[in-house]
């Protein structure tokens, strides 16, 4: 087999240990380990030290010790540790900790239920109050955490028993949950885009401001939608009565709003804010926004050590999880490059002689394949570098990609049979919900999501205006 064949071979073993059920960062890390060392294979280097051993008067111990040196003594186990420090030492990937800690920080500091009951009184009179409340509860809470599973199971335990009560459509009330609970990794300021930024190399600054409006727009419509659908089919969002949202006066409804969602909304704003009029890097918002939330659980009184030590933990365990992934991605495409498996997709895709809107439409196409089986964050890492190189051939910005790609991934949680926040929702959902009906749910908000993206299509401005506008 020739280098470039190999390659391919490679790329294609991995695909099958992923579909296999295989830890993928160690996948990853062990494939590029094992190719490479066929790769960056010198008998020379590796025996160098052997042949000036004398064997005749050499001691066992001596002769087993060169043998293992010369063994190891492969270029792959260098650029396994190169590729560990450069992700170990990223700066950009030092606001990932910081962020997902003020998300678990948020999680546990019961704001978000405070936040639902508000803005489940303050919009009991427009149609489907109670689901443009979750939603908005979605929107905020998953731009806080940028934590899927982490918002739909929240919201599922707290606004779907009540709208349930409310007689709401069990499919209605369903999708509503799921589809603001994927907001998160669209709307800044989001995890999903910081590692991008990191693959991409794409400024994460501009890449905030880029998706800023996408993410307004898609909220715009899923609001658009529920509003409209309660409006011509009521029966599926009955309004409320008294004993489903009680009547406040409203000066007490105004302290509500003013202890409730203004917090919540300034510390994302602070945060956003200080990033994209350049008053604070990621790294330092993200710090701001952790302080920040730990300043709200204590003065809403929900801080507990046990609760700190949970948020603590599994911000370690998600932060080793993407950074792992990212030395298995790095070791794994400089082999799979160095073989020339890069150099063949490129000039197979050129072969194709594509416009850059169907090479657009193609690369989203396989991105929205790969959400079923895998998550997003090794969508991000794995594969979208390998379309990274090809963005210059065909003229498109990367900044833009990036942005659809985000908004191309709100689509993988929600399209059957593999939608995860289908699954996430049924896993807490009382049993009368089904998962067929979670899925009919989630279908009309699919739609929105490639509304959206045509709309992204049509009018790119709505990703360049905001970073032209604030850098030029």
């Amino acid at each position: 087999m020739t280098d470039p064949q190999v390659a391919l071979f490679m790329l294609g073993l991995f695909i099958v240990f992923v579909f296999l059920g295989f830890p993928i960062a160690f996948t990853l890390m062990a494939m590029g380990i094992g190719f490479g060392y066929y790769a960056y294979f010198d008998e020379r280097r590796m025996w160098r030290a052997y042949d000036r051993l004398e064997a005749e008067t050499a001691s066992w111990w001596d002769s087993t010790s060169l043998w293992i040196e010369g063994l190891f003594n492969n270029r792959i186990f260098d650029l396994f540790v190169n590729q560990t420090y450069t992700v170990m030492s990223n700066e950009v990937l030092t606001a990932v900790p910081l962020f997902l800690f003020m998300g678990y920080i948020v999680e546990r500091a019961n704001i978000v239920t405070r936040l639902f009951d508000t803005l489940n009184i303050a919009s009991r009179n427009v149609p489907g109050s109670m689901g443009v409340a979750a939603l908005i509860t979605c929107a905020l809470f998953a731009t806080a955490t940028g934590i899927v599973g982490a918002v739909v199971t929240l919201m599922g335990l707290l606004a779907l028993p009540a709208m349930l009560k409310a007689r709401y459509s069990h499919s209605f009330a369903s999708g509503i949950i799921c589809a603001g609970g994927t907001l998160g990794i669209l709307i800044p300021p989001s995890i999903m885009l910081i590692v991008y930024a990191a693959a991409s190399n794409v400024s994460i600054v501009r890449l905030y401001a880029g998706a800023l409006l996408p993410g307004l727009t898609l909220t715009g419509l899923y609001l658009v939608y529920v509003v409209g659908r309660s409006i011509l089919q009521p029966s599926v969002a009955p309004k409320p009565t008294v004993d489903d949202i009680p009547d406040v006066p409203k000066g007490k409804l105004i302290m509500m709003m003013v202890t409730s969602f203004l917090p919540l909304a300034f510390l994302i704003l602070a945060v956003l804010g200080s990033i994209l009029f350049g008053l604070a890097t990621p790294t330092e918002a993200a710090s701001i926004g952790a302080l920040g939330g730990i300043l709200l659980a204590l003065i809403y009184r929900a801080m507990t050590w046990q609760r700190l030590r949970e948020s603590v933990y599994l911000t370690v365990r998600t932060t080793a999880m993407v950074c792992w992934l990212f030395v298995g991605s790095y070791t794994f495409s400089s082999v799979f490059s160095y073989l020339g498996g890069e150099h063949v997709i490129s000039e197979f895709v050129q072969s194709l002689n594509l416009t850059p809107i169907m090479f657009l439409i193609l690369a989203q196409l396989i991105i929205f394949l790969l959400g079923w089986p895998l998550e997003w964050s090794e969508i991000i890492i794995i594969f979208v570098p390998i379309f990274l190189p090809l963005l210059a051939i065909f003229e498109i910005d990367p900044l833009f990609f990036g942005v659809l790609v985000a908004l191309n991934l709100q689509t993988s949680f929600l399209t059957p049979p593999m939608a995860m926040s289908a699954y996430y929702l049924k896993g807490i959902a009382p049993p009368q919900v089904k998962l067929t009906e979670i899925f009919a749910g989630c279908l009309p908000f699919l739609v929105c999501v490639i509304l959206s993206m045509l709309l992204m299509y049509i009018f790119p401005q709505i990703v360049f205006y905001l970073p032209e506008l604030f850098y030029g």
